[in-house]
């Protein structure tokens, strides 16, 4: 590059860092004038803060002691919780101790109830099977017998020969 080249370079080189540093003055004069801005705004709202302050510090003060009073009631309220849950666990294990205990005599009755029942039935069925035996038995066998008695004596009662239309109607009670 020749040096016409190397001057017009520096040249726009200067004018752009020109141009950067009037907007860089730019804008601190507006930073300026927004700082002067907020300066006034500031010294306007001061003595209101001023006469606030006070009310703020009694406001801070009462909420100190609220919250302090907090404290130590809700410590109170965990104290007496923690107190009824340690009964409650007390309870609920003497609960659980009687549930089992129930549980196992309720067990031991049922399983006692069924050998009476089964003992109940088995010599009931017993008893039937003896009355079958002992009593039905010969009841039906003397049953029979009086049967047979009777039938004899009928036909001996009915003397000599039967007549012809009665030994048929036998006869076909047979067939």
């Amino acid at each position: 590059m020749d040096n016409q080249a190397w001057f017009i370079l520096i040249s726009v080189f200067v004018g752009i860092c020109a141009i950067a540093l009037c907007i860089q003055a730019g804008m601190l004069y507006g930073l300026f004038k927004s700082a002067r801005a907020t300066e006034e705004q500031i010294k306007r709202v001061i003595p209101q803060v001023e006469t606030m302050l006070p009310k703020v510090e009694a406001l801070v003060a009462s909420s100190t002691q609220v919250i302090d009073m907090s404290r130590t009631q809700i410590h109170e309220i965990t104290t007496k919780a923690s107190d009824i849950l340690d009964l409650t666990r007390v309870q609920m294990a003497r609960i659980d101790g009687v549930m089992e205990d129930a549980s196992a005599r309720a067990h031991n009755q049922l399983a006692h109830a069924e050998m009476v029942i089964d003992e109940t039935m088995s010599r009931a069925q017993q008893t039937v099977a003896t009355v079958q035996g002992g009593i039905m038995k010969p009841l039906r066998e003397i049953q029979g017998v009086a049967a047979g008695v009777r039938t004899t004596i009928l036909y001996l009662m009915r003397g000599g020969r039967p007549s012809p239309a009665q030994a048929t109607a036998d006869e076909e009670m047979f067939i």
